[in-house]
């Protein structure tokens, strides 16, 4: 049926009506045939509209998010799903023709599920089909599709090399492109920094189909604009060639957990100070979680102190003695690894699980989810620490990580690149709330328990603006309606953004004037 309803399709008007309101699917689709080189090809491998079987299948298989997988969610009036880039052209100049927005997907991670949904008219470009890895022993760097996946990348350089490796992030689906426009961290940023901090170069295509195919050509100021501004808000990011970096043979991890009753608040005081300042080979994340107290009924916090040292398990040993005695780390705590076995244990996978399941881009457990992020500049007291671990008993719904900067992430300038949160920063938080019940009422208390957490917390964080990453995409922060304006965008870009907000919207001025790359957080323009 499908190919029958291809031919007929093909055999239909190509005309295009630009000026009406609403553009359904199968005038979209006869755009495509008319634009695309090849048009055969182009329909019957990569285009997927609603009457398609498939259409259900290829929108939902890169949806983490269940949150935006629910029969009222907007649907797009196509997927495409392109395997050359020549593909995108076609898909371009049809959204010039018609009203409708692009989403561009690379892995689907988005928390708000811009790369997938929209409040108007819209249809999808999902890159997943782009995923090479080139790894180049000899420069020390590699190239790498923005439709790969961490894990993937993790992967194909640890095939080529044990003793390189890259920061990024520690969840092994997330999609590169996504990740690295957005900033990127993991547990090497104390040492490295950020992934955008490690990009060496780029290519884009503009709202035109144009390819700027290496950073000379796209100008520093589009490439200072795709490495942590927001790359959808300035056309398609083809990929990055980022710069690899050193990792020992050896790299060593471990995982203490205390609750509130076994000294958790004295632990916590301590962790505030020692894990911005200790040696930068060293990360210790701070997870606080909800578990059963020692009541019947009771439930009490688990402060969960999970560490990675780039090197040696005598020489970890020998720093957190030094500098967080009171963990009273032990060598059974511990486990000697490849920093790419260190991947699967950020990652969750148990320890000995064999490297290829990194290949896997798929998420095998779909949630409800809901993120929201601060930034802490000086340590809480232990008044308000006590305050704050009673409200996550209280709220009973939210978790939090607590990721330390100092290190590299204290010498990197505020405006080297778009991202902002650097010196002066201790911990950035995120806000974790997941659940797996089904229903709006479900829905409603459990974004509500999010917005109270966060509230309670505006003593203890930034302000004047309340910063926010990028990568933790949170719409309560503030959204912009379908046409982007500059007074929209300016109240949550001046909180992910700060001070370089303005430059992205200088530079979006100057490369997207018709604002032809919007989201509903997108970089506006004047």
């Amino acid at each position: 049926m499908e190919k029958l309803l291809i031919i007929c399709l093909l055999l239909i008007s190509v005309s295009v009506a630009t000026s009406q309101s609403q553009t359904d699917p199968e005038t979209f689709l006869r755009c495509l045939v008319r634009e695309g080189s090849n048009p055969q090809v182009f329909i019957s491998d990569v285009t997927y509209i609603p009457s398609n079987s498939s259409f259900t299948t290829v929108l939902r298989r890169r949806i983490p998010n269940l949150r935006f997988d629910k029969p009222t969610t907007p649907k797009p009036i196509a997927i495409i799903t392109p395997t050359t880039w020549s593909h995108i052209s076609p898909a371009l100049a049809c959204a010039r023709l018609f009203p409708v927005q692009v989403r561009i997907r690379s892995g689907g991670h988005d928390f708000e599920g811009l790369s997938y949904t929209s409040t108007a008219p819209f249809f999808v470009i999902d890159l997943l089909n782009f995923k090479s890895v080139d790894v180049n022993l000899t420069e020390g760097t590699a190239w790498v599709d923005t439709g790969a996946t961490l894990g993937e990348l993790y992967y194909k350089i640890a095939e080529k090399s044990n003793v390189l490796g890259f920061p990024a992030g520690l969840c092994t689906t997330l999609g590169v492109g996504g990740h690295i426009s957005g900033g990127g961290y993991g547990t090497m940023m104390r040492k490295y920094g950020l992934s955008v901090d490690n990009v060496v170069g780029s290519r884009i295509i503009d709202s035109n189909g144009n390819t700027y195919f290496d950073r000379m050509s796209m100008g520093e100021e589009l490439f200072w604009a795709v490495r942590g501004g927001g790359a959808a808000s300035f056309g398609i990011v083809m990929g990055y060639k980022i710069r690899l970096v050193p990792v020992p043979e050896k790299v060593t991890v471990f995982s203490v957990g205390k609750t509130v009753g076994e000294g958790a608040v004295d632990l916590i005081m301590k962790w505030q100070n020692f894990s911005h300042s200790t040696d930068r080979n060293l990360f210790v994340k701070l997870t606080l979680t909800l578990v059963n107290g020692t009541k019947p009924g009771e439930k009490t916090v688990l402060a969960t102190f999970i560490g990675m040292n780039l090197g040696g398990l005598d020489k970890t040993l020998n720093v957190m003695n030094r500098d967080f005695p009171e963990l009273k780390l032990k060598k059974t705590d511990c486990t000697e690894m490849r920093w790419i076995d260190s991947v699967l244990f950020w990652g969750g996978f148990p320890i000995g699980t064999p490297t290829s399941v990194l290949l896997n881009p798929t998420v095998t457990k779909k949630l409800f989810m809901k993120r929201k992020s601060d930034y802490v500049k000086r340590p809480v007291s232990r008044t308000g620490l006590g305050l704050i671990l009673n409200k996550l008993v209280e709220v009973d719904k939210v978790e939090m990580n607590w990721n330390p900067y100092g290190g590299r992430m204290g010498e990197i300038p505020s405006s080297r690149t778009p991202f902002p949160h650097r010196g002066g920063n201790l911990f950035n938080i995120e806000y974790i709330i997941d659940w797996s019940e089904a229903g709006d009422d479900v829905e409603k208390d459990h974004l509500a328990s999010a917005s109270e957490m966060y509230k309670f917390m505006t003593p203890y964080v930034s302000s004047n603006p309340r910063e926010a990453f990028l990568n933790y995409r949170d719409l309560d922060i503030g959204t912009s309606g379908v046409n982007s304006t500059y007074q929209e965008g300016k109240i949550y870009g001046a909180k992910y953004f700060k001070d370089n907000f303005e430059r992205l919207v200088d530079i979006k001025t100057k490369f997207d004037e018709i604002n032809f790359w919007r989201n509903e957080q997108s970089i506006p323009v004047r």
